[in-house]
């Protein structure tokens, strides 16, 4: 965030764009908080998702990939219990 000059008051914003025929693809990126957000702190970081989003990520994990080949946030998919 610092490096990027993203606001102290931004979060990580993760939801789904989209959700007609081609289905819904799923987001994230910084974001201020919206009035229909529900709000996480997870290791000190805020996380945004829109209340309508919830089903959409609910079971999915957020991980912070640096290689070689890329560098970014990605979704895995949590194993059921």
């Amino acid at each position: 965030m610092k490096t990027k000059n993203i606001p102290g008051e931004y979060g990580l914003r993760i939801g789904i764009r989209g959700s007609g025929c081609g289905g819904a693809s799923l987001i994230i990126g910084f974001d201020k908080q919206r009035d229909s957000d529900l709000s996480y702190q997870v290791d000190g970081l805020t996380i945004y998702v829109d209340k309508k989003h919830t089903l959409y990520v609910m079971g999915k994990e957020v991980d912070f990939y640096e290689g070689a080949d890329k560098r970014g946030f990605m979704f895995l998919d949590t194993p059921a219990s």
